[in-house]
């Protein structure tokens, strides 16, 4: 791994991932600067700036990932919005907007499981067990992140890399390990993989360490 310090600018510092990556993040002696609308939610710590931002603004996220390295997008608007799917693509376009205004080309985002593939042109959003299983109020955020995918990919001006996690994603250990896929989901035998919230938010920040997936979407698991 690399032993230089990185100024990275972190949106969803607040959220189940993005408070996983501002701890690894700080753990390894990179320094944070990130964007809060409610700055009073994020404790004071060594390494840690925080900026008030409005992240649906391009504008004011411009302004504040500016002269960064790196910017890492854990934005959700909450699984309980009233109109998830309108505010997800409402908020990640303007993010990747205010990037784009920014001058900072590296960005990772974090999408969600709902986009990878569980056989040829089948990606597992689209799928009656999917639907059946996954709580209804979820469903329109994975569309978001899927379609999102699909609109990241057109661009050319940004050096992205879009993680999305395994089909489970839930409260863990730092285990330091895990494992590297791509488009299609991956398995634990005849069942879905999975992984903690803390070791998401390694494999996130070994890919800014060391780039590996530039222009790419790729998943990890145990």
């Amino acid at each position: 791994m690399t032993t230089k310090t990185l100024n990275i600018a972190l949106i969803g510092p607040t959220g189940f991932v993005g408070a996983a990556v501002l701890d690894e993040l700080l753990s390894r002696g990179h320094t944070v600067t990130a964007l809060a609308r409610t700055p009073s939610k994020l404790a004071a710590r060594k390494g840690l700036t925080v900026v008030q931002a409005d992240v649906l603004d391009a504008g004011q996220v411009a302004a504040a990932v500016a002269k960064h390295d790196a910017v890492v997008n854990a934005y959700n608007p909450g699984w309980n919005h009233p109109d998830l799917y309108a505010e997800f693509r409402r908020g990640t376009d303007a993010i990747l907007a205010g990037v784009k205004q920014s001058g900072v080309a590296r960005v990772i985002v974090v999408g969600g499981a709902g986009s990878l593939f569980v056989a040829p042109g089948v990606q597992l959003v689209d799928t009656p067990n999917f639907l059946e299983h996954v709580p209804a109020n979820i469903v329109p955020g994975a569309q978001a992140a899927r379609d999102a995918l699909t609109e990241i990919r057109k661009g050319t001006e940004l050096d992205w890399s879009f993680l999305s996690p395994p089909a489970l994603l839930a409260p863990g250990e730092r285990r330091g390990r895990y494992r590297v896929g791509g488009e299609d989901l991956l398995m634990d035998g005849d069942k879905p993989a999975g992984i903690s919230e803390k070791d998401l938010a390694v494999a996130i920040v070994d890919e800014l360490e060391e780039p590996r997936h530039s222009r790419k979407r790729f998943t990890v698991a145990y």
